[in-house]
């Protein structure tokens, strides 16, 4: 398989600008081959202004930006980008889109086939995994399904927090919330990825990368902790 994959729990980490923490994991997955990146930012409402975002911070690395929404043929940009990038922001509300302009198969096919490099932060993250059912997100509407592109068979949670033993907080941690979606049958794997992590994956291998590790679930099981650097390539071959 020739994915080639950069997903990140958060675009913005505190205390720093957008993308400023995976700025140097950026330039090494798309290297100097990639010249254009295709922005997706049907995560948020304003997609000019969100472009606009996408294209100071990428410009200065060397990579000139195409918005999927200025495209007059959505599916066509996809079959011509050189990389993809899927912006954060409301996951419900990207994965309708991707929907409706009819490029969530294209997509998946340009990354397993072609080995189209796929960068996501947040959202974007979310929709590269097997559904959006662990998203943080509010379901501000309805896409046709909860399926996402498909890219790894585990599912991720971004920005993923772990309990305040100090706070007064009555509702479920985050961890009770991926515990009751495991209470479903036939319910994959969960990586929560606090922010400041991310998961590049290149082909049939997966290595945690950022400062900060992740806590991974399985449905019946203890959760597991991996620190940066840990391999986590059995996700990929283990839908457990």
């Amino acid at each position: 398989m020739k994915r080639r994959l950069l997903l990140v729990s958060n675009s913005t980490l505190y205390g720093s600008g957008f993308l400023d923490h995976c700025q140097q994991q950026i330039l090494g997955f798309f290297g100097k081959d990639v010249k254009r990146v295709l922005f997706v930012p049907y995560a948020l409402h304003d997609r000019d202004a969100y472009t606009r975002k996408a294209r100071d911070k990428l410009r200065p690395l060397g990579y000139e930006v195409d918005s999927i929404h200025e495209a007059s043929d959505p599916v066509a940009a996809v079959r011509q980008a050189e990389a993809i990038f899927i912006g954060g922001g409301n996951t419900f509300r990207l994965l309708r889109t991707l929907y409706q302009q009819e490029v969530l198969t294209e997509i998946r096919r340009r990354v397993l086939e072609d080995g189209l490099p796929y960068m996501g932060s947040s959202a974007g993250t979310n929709v590269a995994t097997v559904s959006i059912s662990t998203t943080n997100d509010m379901p501000i509407v309805f896409p046709p399904s909860f399926a996402a592109i498909g890219l790894v068979p585990f599912n991720i949670n971004p920005h993923y927090q772990d309990p305040d033993p100090s706070s007064r907080h009555m509702g479920e941690t985050r961890e009770e919330r991926i515990r009751q979606y495991h209470e479903e049958p036939g319910t994959p794997r969960v990586l929560g990825l606090r922010e400041g992590s991310m998961l590049l994956v290149e082909g049939d291998r997966a290595t945690l990368l950022g400062t900060t590790g992740a806590r991974l679930f399985t449905r019946g099981e203890p959760a597991a902790e991996f620190s940066p650097g840990s391999d986590l390539s059995f996700l990929l071959t283990d839908a457990a």
